[in-house]
């Protein structure tokens, strides 16, 4: 069985390589995982070059060209929608979704903090400076809720003495893991 998805991203890309690296073109069980589409918003983020390293081309739409957000998500569903997509996996998206996206796309998020806790773009410098023991990376279903939807999987480590950067690698290596385990699970029973 095919599963395809599409990986949305804003940036650097890291996570969408290490699911290239991980899931692109391999076989679990009897689940084949391919990356049929990746999406930036932004036309000079490192990321597309990390994508054409494994022969992919992204598209590229960039959100300043919309004065509308459900714009913007409407155009993202259309071309997610042309390729047949089982599962889109926001990696580094740094856009909050309409209705427009979430009540049509089937797509997960990748979020650096234990959710509920630390939600949006400055979850990690949050989560360091909290005087919380643990902190984490959560996978979670998307919905109109930024980072409010139902939690799929969470890893935890305890803090201890990290410097910020130490902690910044910490949660990224986290990421590294728990993204592709947590896509695979999605599909274990289907």
């Amino acid at each position: 069985m095919l599963i395809k998805l599409a990986v949305l991203f804003s940036g650097n890309g890291s996570n969408l390589e290490n699911i290239l690296k991980k899931l692109h073109k391999k076989t679990f069980k009897d689940k084949t995982f391919e990356v049929a589409l990746c999406i930036c918003n932004k036309k000079d983020a490192f990321g597309i070059q990390r994508a054409l390293k494994y022969g992919i081309k992204t598209t590229i739409i960039e959100h300043k060209n919309f004065k509308f957000r459900e714009d913007f998500d409407k155009i993202l569903v259309e071309e997610i929608q042309k390729y047949d997509i089982d599962l889109t996996i926001l990696a580094g998206f740094m856009r909050i979704l309409s209705p427009v996206f979430t009540q049509q796309i089937k797509a997960i998020n990748l979020h650096p903090s234990l959710l509920p806790l630390f939600k949006g773009a400055n979850a990690i410098k949050e989560s360091y400076e909290s005087d919380m023991k643990v902190a984490g990376v959560s996978v979670h279903w998307v919905n109109e809720e930024l980072d409010g939807g139902i939690i799929i999987a969470q890893k935890a480590f305890e803090k201890n003495d990290l410097t910020l950067k130490e902690f910044e690698e910490k949660i990224h290596s986290l990421e590294f893991e728990l993204l592709p385990l947590a896509i695979r699970k999605i599909f274990e029973n289907d």
